[in-house]
């Protein structure tokens, strides 16, 4: 069974459907969109495979906890874990508060290491577990005005490649996918200018769409898979090369 958190839209959602379509029952969690939720359950079930929608803040390690227990009670122990959830709230370091840097550092570090530490008892009893955090190319390239985003987006590496390095023992790999600028209702939002100019840096000269870091995600957790671990995998149309 796998779960993925941030699953209500965007790149969380892609993620959760390549799962369901490659045969697993799939479930996940998000912060406050009922109606994005709504929606990826139903591109689940539209793959034939179970799906069960959960609303819980990973900042928060009891309601991740109860999270777990409701999936667990549904569709079975988890097995496959995608760390997808994400925020930011960007400002220039001289005049960023306490609150943006925390904020941030909390969902998108700390609450992959509460959905590690709850999943990994049962994945290391099964002798078989597939963990996947969703980093980001600004982790290693760092960005002006992300700071705390950038920060929490390199620590996943840290913190992957220390729990790929405990686990190997139980057959429980744990990797990093590293998306470059990906289509998403936040990038649509943003000016043509900025599109452009984002595009234009990219080697292949796009942007990547949910659907293709979903898939490489997807191989990630495949039995194919089992002799990739602590690897940093980027989906940015070459944007880290070198990083």
């Amino acid at each position: 069974m796998a779960f993925v958190t941030g699953g209500s839209r965007g790149i969380g959602r892609a993620c959760a459907v390549a799962l369901g379509d490659t045969g697993h029952r799939v479930a996940f969690c998000y912060s406050s969109d009922d109606v994005g939720a709504k929606e990826t359950q139903g591109a689940i079930e539209a793959t034939g495979a179970d799906a069960l929608a959960v609303c819980a803040d990973i900042r928060d390690a009891a309601a991740v906890d109860r999270a777990f227990g409701e999936i667990e009670d549904a569709l079975g122990p988890v097995g496959v874990l995608v760390n997808n959830a994400g925020t930011n709230h960007d400002g220039l370091v001289a005049r960023m508060t306490d609150d943006q840097w925390q904020s941030v550092l909390d969902t998108n570090l700390t609450g992959a290491f509460h959905t590690i530490r709850r999943a990994t008892p049962k994945m290391m009893r099964a002798r078989w577990g597939r963990i996947v955090n969703v980093s980001s190319v600004g982790g290693g390239r760092g960005s002006p005005g992300q700071a705390n985003y950038a920060a929490a987006k390199a620590g996943l590496l840290g913190l992957t490649r220390s729990i790929a390095r405990e686990l190997a023992p139980r057959n429980v790999t744990c990797n990093v996918v590293a998306p470059g600028p990906i289509v998403t209702s936040m990038t649509e939002g943003l000016s043509e200018e900025w599109q452009v100019k984002a595009q234009e840096s990219v080697p292949l000269g796009r942007f990547g769409t949910p659907e293709e870091v979903g898939a490489v995600v997807s191989f990630l957790c495949s039995d194919l898979a089992g002799y990739v671990t602590g690897a940093l995998v980027p989906v940015d149309g070459g944007l880290g090369m070198g990083h």
